[in-house]
């Protein structure tokens, strides 16, 4: 398995960069937080990044799509996570993407997957219902009346669930909570009767939304896969979004950590620049030394994805574990480095640690994922 990007990655990987830092650096971040965008992204910066074609890197090409992988996917959402830069690509280009890809009907394909290639519709997955990642914890029911399914619960933690143009809702049709069979997946238009949505802003400034479901009715056009069995999508999609999550915060980590070392060098304290005090070097260069195996790990899952690997899940909890250690030492240590000041809006570090502190729990926290590595591995 190689652990290089090849040209065309690398390629890739090169354009997002020089242009989220010409049209999306920090500053951009913070304009959106501080003028409280009701989208949370800016509208205008999301449109050229899908006439870019990142919106379909994910996508088949017969559907308007790239089909350039996670390799690429990773490539991109790592230089995101560098700038700190809002927008639907996480819950459009990678959930919604990939579950019509994966789990849509012939017809469902072809009405959605060109929408998201072109810019048309963002989506959201609408899964979790409790405080911590639990994918098979469903209370919410869906009960079938003739042709027609009536929805009703709750879930939270909607990541974008307040701009989106279309739900992606998982819902219980048989079983208890807890039950692998029994799950079913429906795709649901936000602005139908029922369906209330509250928009939430999260400590890193992002915003995601709780969404209440009041007898929500849809038909059976709008089950995506198969009916019982939407675990095993829900499974296959979530190792993807781990993935892409972890190449985040790969992105967010490396940032903090550059930012932190041009501090040790330019900071002085009692007639000497600091990064010459042994102790902060020895602490550079564990954060230094993690780095890099998080960025092993992570490439090595990306190739895992695009290579189908009978081994992805290992890997994608592997990433995501590691990507969360790191990315927590790292940002603690950046703040800590800094001194007051780090905790200041200031400075852009605290930033980094505010983002850290909310995407390690997105599908699953270190402990989550160490647990269910150590479970695919028969420990």
């Amino acid at each position: 398995m190689a652990l290089v990007l090849n040209e065309e990655q690398q390629s890739l990987k090169d354009i997002a960069k020089e242009f989220l830092q010409k049209n999306a650096p920090v500053t951009h971040f913070r304009e959106i937080r501080d003028t409280e965008s009701e989208l949370g992204y800016d509208p205008d910066l999301w449109k050229q990044m899908v006439d870019l074609g990142w919106s379909g890197i994910l996508v088949p090409e017969e559907y308007g799509g790239f089909d350039f992988g996670m390799v690429g996917m990773g490539s991109i959402l790592e230089e995101m996570g560098k700038m700190l830069t809002p927008s639907p690509l996480f819950s459009t280009g990678v959930l919604g993407a990939s579950l019509i890809s994966l789990g849509g009907n012939d017809k469902q394909k072809q009405t959605y997957l060109p929408q998201i290639v072109d810019g048309s519709i963002t989506t959201a997955l609408a899964l979790e219902e409790g405080n911590r990642h639990s994918p098979l914890s469903i209370n919410t029911e869906a009960k079938k009346e003739g042709k027609n399914y009536t929805l009703t619960g709750s879930k939270t933690f909607v990541i974008d669930g307040h701009s989106s143009n279309l739900l992606i809702v998982a819902a219980r049709t048989s079983g208890s909570e807890n039950d692998s069979s029994g799950i079913t997946l429906f795709l649901v238009d936000p602005s139908i009767d029922g369906v209330e949505v509250s928009k939430t802003s999260m400590v890193d400034s992002r915003n995601s939304a709780n969404i209440t479901l009041n007898e929500v009715i849809v038909s059976l056009d709008d089950v995506l896969s198969e009916e019982n069995n939407g675990a095993a999508l829900l499974e296959e999609v979530l190792d993807r979004a781990q993935i892409a999550i972890s190449a985040e915060m790969l992105g967010n980590a490396s940032q903090a950590f550059d930012i932190t070392l041009e501090y040790l060098k330019e900071r002085k304290q009692f007639g000497a620049v600091i990064g010459s005090f042994q102790a902060l070097q020895h602490r550079a260069a564990e954060m230094y030394s993690e780095l890099e195996l998080t960025k092993s790990s992570v490439i090595a899952a990306c190739v895992a994805a695009d290579e189908q690997s009978n081994d992805l899940r290992r890997m994608a909890s592997l990433a995501k574990f590691k990507a969360g250690e790191t990315n927590h030492l790292v940002t603690n240590e950046a703040v800590q480095m800094h001194g007051g000041v780090g905790v200041t809006d200031e400075y852009d570090v605290g930033l980094y640690l505010k983002r850290a502190r909310v995407t390690e729990q997105i599908f699953g926290n270190s402990e989550y994922h160490l647990d269910r590595y150590a479970s695919l591995s028969e420990y």
